[in-house]
């Protein structure tokens, strides 16, 4: 909001700081000050007036009585009375209103208030010099007298207004919604279209304003106006917000309507209006106001805890001092015991909180006398949430080789169940439907369902879900699910899901991890899901960690999955107790290393993650790494082949390594390469 430095200073009687200071001061106790520009013998200041104070603040009398404040002197326009120099409200008490004008609101909730005034025998011209140079100092075009007087009154108290031409409004003034297809020509020769949804200001026959936003040309000010009638209302924010987007019309005076202000600002802004307009332009003010004003506003009130605000400054702050801050403000104080009892000017639309109070008064006695202490409280570290941690480190881990990551009911249906391959099941007592009729034993029957779900969009599918499962107690799980279509090789997904199982346990630190075909664990009552050989208890030592396996193809039909598929589940609160952060560096081996290459014909969809995995698996501890160094695909391996060369680096910890030794772990990768990937490896 531009700002006159002049325009300030006539609400003062002492001289007011330089604008250079007076910048520094609004900036450190009330707004920001964005910009300074000199014009003239004045300075204009931009000031950024903060959200919560646009209520009181959007003029220049409310930003006199920030300064005020702060620099302990009165201004005399404080509560909106009439500044130095201005003619006080003489009205004709030979007429009266009522007989002039009849104002009908029909829609009071997007009008609470509607304040009328009468100004007859009038004269327009054009405004005296001071009244222009203030208009023209903040970006306003002069117009004549009685428009820049409505226009210079907004500016100074923040309520708009508007004065219409009296002889051109036929019987009187009507508040009301537009009707449908209802059109309005504005000052500017601008023609808009209507609804029911906005708000006009009108006569019997036809809309004269759109309320709050715009004037129009029926009733517009002219030289030869005589007589006319000053209004001042208030308006529902929210209407003139969605009115202004509507037509794509914004003004001085929406920007403030839809910000919302005090209604009872209305009256005294009126009286504020006749005045002027009777001191620059002449006229007869007919006796009494119409105010429609159903639902009046009243000051609130609110208690204060000296101690209370002393504790949230962080200061000894005396009572007086308060109390002289707040009076300043313009509040009204009744002391009571160790409390103050505060009646809020109506203006303070932002002050609804003991909070609020003790804020105004930080501010005005400045945030820069408040020494910076340090909190006498001790800071604990929150304790960790192993549970939590590992949860997320479990996702990334999964999330970085392909997985996604699904939530499931934990319920399933009959049809899950598939007859008798799982017993024991615990049944919901009042089940919402049944499809949700059984407590889940595990996660792999619900990533079936997901699986069936997606194979219509996805070849490929990977998918983890960590989560409670129900057997005589709450089991916490973590589960995952490989699925692929078009006859994928035999055994790929599980010899896929073995090394991603591998992985995961392996940066998760945990050793000695092996694989059983013989389930010793009781709870393995999963058993009939997965395919008779090809499935494997997960160990770690003698402890069962979880169980991995290809899905029995039976178990897919049933469920009218066309994929093959693999699955793996593992305890969660065990995986916890294994997992570690620690690292244990270990010297390199001082025993050469030999490095063998191998090249493989493979199909073109497929991964070399898979290759990787099966000859790490099939190579074992001597393996110590496998580098991919080639791909090719060409005309001399034809177009349904691509070629993967790698590197195999073989090392023991404990002796140099034989050819024998080497040979015969390099024949066994080959050996599962062509076995179980179906892959040709080159000679």
């Amino acid at each position: 909001m531009k700002v006159s430095y002049n325009w300030l200073q006539s609400f003062f009687i002492g001289k007011l700081p330089t604008p250079e200071k007076l910048v520094e001061v609004l900036t450190m106790h009330s707004f920001e000050v964005e910009r300074t520009e000199k014009k003239g013998s004045d300075w204009i200041l931009d000031i950024d007036v903060l959200p919560n104070r646009t209520h009181d603040c959007l003029s220049h009398i409310g930003v006199a009585r920030e300064i005020a404040v702060i620099i302990g002197d009165r201004p005399l326009g404080r509560d909106n009375s009439l500044p130095k120099g201005r003619t006080p409200l003489k009205e004709d008490k030979s007429q009266k209103i009522k007989d002039f004008l009849e104002v009908k609101v029909q829609d009071k909730n997007l009008c609470p208030r509607y304040c009328a005034r009468v100004i007859t025998d009038i004269k327009v011209a054009p405004s005296p010099k001071w009244l222009k140079e203030r208009l023209e100092a903040i970006g306003q075009k002069s117009i004549n007298n009685i428009v820049d007087a409505t226009n210079y009154v907004m500016f100074e108290t923040g309520q708009p207004l508007h004065a219409f031409d009296f002889d051109k409004v036929e019987k009187g003034i009507v508040v009301r919604r537009a009707k449908k297809g209802e059109q309005i020509t504005t000052l500017e020769n601008e023609k808009y279209e209507l609804d029911q949804d906005i708000l006009v200001i009108s006569d019997i026959r036809e809309p004269l304003a759109i309320a709050g936003i715009k004037g129009g040309k029926k009733a517009e000010i002219s030289q030869n106006t005589k007589n006319i009638i000053l209004e001042s209302a208030n308006f529902s924010p929210i209407n003139i917000r969605q009115t202004s987007k509507k037509l794509g019309l914004r003004t001085e005076s929406s920007i403030r309507f839809e910000q919302g202000f005090d209604p009872n600002l209305a009256s005294e802004a009126i009286d504020r209006l006749a005045g002027l307009i009777q001191e620059i332009g002449g006229g007869k003010v007919i006796q009494g106001m119409i105010d429609i004003y159903p639902k009046k506003i009243k000051p609130k009130t609110i208690k204060l805890e000296i101690e209370k605000a002393k504790r949230l400054l962080g200061i000894d702050v005396s009572i007086k001092e308060i109390k002289n801050i707040l009076e300043e403000l313009g509040f009204e104080l009744r002391v009571t015991n160790y409390a103050l009892r505060i009646t809020i000017p109506t203006r303070r639309m932002d002050i609804t909180l003991p909070e609020d109070l003790i804020e105004e008064i930080g501010r005005v006695y400045g945030y820069e006398k408040i020494p910076a202490q340090l909190p006498t409280a001790v800071l604990i570290l929150p304790e960790r949430n192993e549970s939590l941690f590992y949860e997320n480190r479990i996702r990334e881990i999964l999330i970085g080789v392909g997985f996604s990551e699904v939530y499931n009911y934990s319920f399933i249906s009959e049809k899950q169940v598939m007859g008798e391959q799982i017993s024991d099941l615990i049944e919901v007592e009042n089940p919402v439907s049944q499809e949700q009729r059984y407590l889940r034993p595990n996660l792999i029957l619900n990533l079936l369902k997901n699986v069936k779900d997606n194979s219509r969009f996805f070849n490929e599918i990977k998918l983890f879900e960590i989560g409670k499962v129900f057997e005589k107690e709450e089991i916490k799980r973590a589960a995952g699910i490989f699925a692929l279509k078009n006859k994928p090789k035999e055994a790929q997904e599980f010899y896929s899901l073995k090394g991603v199982v591998d992985s995961l346990l392996n940066k998760l630190r945990i050793s000695d991890i092996w694989y059983s075909d013989q389930i010793s664990d009781s709870r393995f009552r999963i058993l009939d899901l997965f395919h008779q050989g090809r499935r494997a208890e997960i160990k770690v030592g003698e402890d069962s960690l979880g169980w991995l396996g290809e899905i029995n193809p039976e178990v897919l039909k049933g469920l009218g999955i066309e994929s093959r598929a693999a699955g793996f589940e593992i305890d969660f609160e065990k995986l916890v107790k294994l997992a570690t952060e620690e690292r244990e560096y270990l010297p390199p081996s001082k025993y050469p290393a030999v490095v063998r290459d191998i090249a493989i014909l493979v199909e073109p969809a497929a991964k070399v993650e898979e290759v990787l995995n099966l000859i790490e698996t099939a190579g074992g501890a001597l393996v110590q790494d496998v580098d991919l160094f080639d791909i090719y695909e060409g005309e001399e391996i034809g177009e349904a082949k691509k070629n993967l060369a790698f590197h195999i680096i073989y090392q023991a910890d404990d002796h140099t390594l034989t050819n024998e030794e080497i040979e015969k772990i390099h024949n066994k990768i080959v050996s599962v390469l062509e076995n179980e990937g179906g892959w040709e490896v080159r000679k």
